[in-house]
């Protein structure tokens, strides 16, 4: 039984992050517009993690179109600016985007 436990605490351990993030992500509104595997108003965010991927620079990117918005990579609909979202957290939501396959 306390073999179970510890694998049950292992695996909460190793999936906490990324359920974190996505409640983030669903905190700060992003899932108005992105899905993880579909298109809504913007891209899926496994299509913006394939299309960063072997980006050294794409946290960093990614991080600053959260916040200040972007256009013309994915189309004609602009992504509006979220200033509300400070730096810790726009790396947190980049890096969980770039994570999703």
């Amino acid at each position: 039984m306390k073999r179970f436990a510890l694998v049950l605490t292992a695996f909460a351990a190793l999936s906490t992050p990324a359920m974190a993030d996505e409640a983030l992500a669903k905190a700060k509104n992003c899932m108005a517009c992105h899905a993880a595997d579909k298109k809504l108003v913007g891209p899926s965010y496994k299509d913006i993690s394939k299309k960063y991927a072997g980006n050294a620079a794409a946290v960093a990117q990614l991080g600053t179109k959260i916040q200040k918005g972007g256009s013309g990579v994915w189309g004609a609909i602009p992504m509006p600016a979220n200033p509300g979202i400070n730096d810790a957290d726009a790396k947190k939501l980049a890096q969980w985007v770039l994570s999703i396959k």
